[in-house]
């Protein structure tokens, strides 16, 4: 007899982010109003911060821990140009062996405790080869090619309608913001449509021409878990990739995540400016 496999119910997982939040409150009472998740090599925004107040993971209750390098494992409170800000430094992936819902655990966190704007940063391979290294891309859509769905399992009105609609994830008004941040700041900005898939091995050249059929511009293996979790809970949400390497299936070369995390962290800065622009126009 094949064995049964056990899910968590909604309403444990409520519970869950109810204690989640009280662990946190413990520390600070600060109410955030922007949610910002820091993708790989991408978590120096957080220096920018007044009054900045750091949790480790490990201190949240029912918190995963992030066990990939560059991802540091803190949630950081702070003020970013005159907004109330929650950033997680580091994030969680898929491939680590976490659930969809362990996954997109801190984002239901961060919503409950105040946050109705989602930014999730990301480094992605760029698929689209008019792309070049470190240039920043504006997601306007994405594919789910991860074979699993956080909202799967029994659903609670608390959290979300049952069929939450994905016909526009990406909140338009925050695309809009963030080109008109980057003409501001003279930083060139591309849009493109996210492909996920669960990682950890890159892709294969026959994979990568059939994302290109897909339709998808850049290629990555996290971002889509926490925008749907986000969209669950009607959360306005932007998008923000940093192409770190190009996705050529007729040039393809090996990649070392080193030289990804090296041009994620050279794009650093430039992100974080068009960040602090577009959260002053929020």
């Amino acid at each position: 007899m094949p064995m049964k496999r056990f899910e968590k119910t909604e309403s444990d997982l409520y519970s869950e982010v109810c204690r989640a939040v009280d662990s946190i409150r413990k520390v600070t009472d600060f109410v955030p109003q922007i949610a910002i998740v820091l993708g790989t090599g991408l978590g120096d925004l957080v220096q920018k911060f007044k009054n900045p107040v750091a949790i480790d993971y490990a201190g949240i209750e029912h918190f995963p821990v992030s066990t990939v390098e560059s991802h540091v494992g803190k949630l950081v409170f702070g003020e970013l140009a005159g907004k109330k800000i929650v950033a997680m430094q580091g994030r969680f992936h898929f491939y680590e062996g976490y659930t969809m819902r362990e996954v997109a655990f801190p984002i239901r966190v961060m919503k409950q405790l105040g946050a109705e704007i989602l930014v999730v940063l990301n480094a992605a391979g760029g698929l689209d080869l008019s792309y070049r290294k470190g240039e920043i891309v504006i997601i306007e859509d994405h594919i789910n090619l991860m074979g699993d769905n956080p909202l799967i399992g029994t659903n609670e009105d608390r959290l979300g309608s049952r069929f939450p609609d994905m016909a526009q994830p990406y909140t338009a008004r925050l695309a809009g913001l963030a080109e008109e941040a980057a003409r501001e700041e003279k930083i060139p900005v591309r849009r493109g449509v996210y492909l996920a898939i669960s990682g950890p091995n890159l892709e294969t050249r026959a994979e990568y021409r059939m994302m290109r059929m897909l339709g998808a511009d850049l290629v990555g293996m996290s971002t889509v878990p926490e925008v749907i979790a986000g969209v669950h809970m009607d959360m306005q949400i932007l998008g923000l990739s940093v192409v770190t390497d190009l996705c050529d299936p007729d040039h393809l070369h090996p990649v070392d995540i080193k030289d990804i995390i090296k041009t994620a962290n050279e794009a650093g800065p430039r992100l974080d400016r068009l960040l602090e622009a577009v959260v002053k126009k929020i």
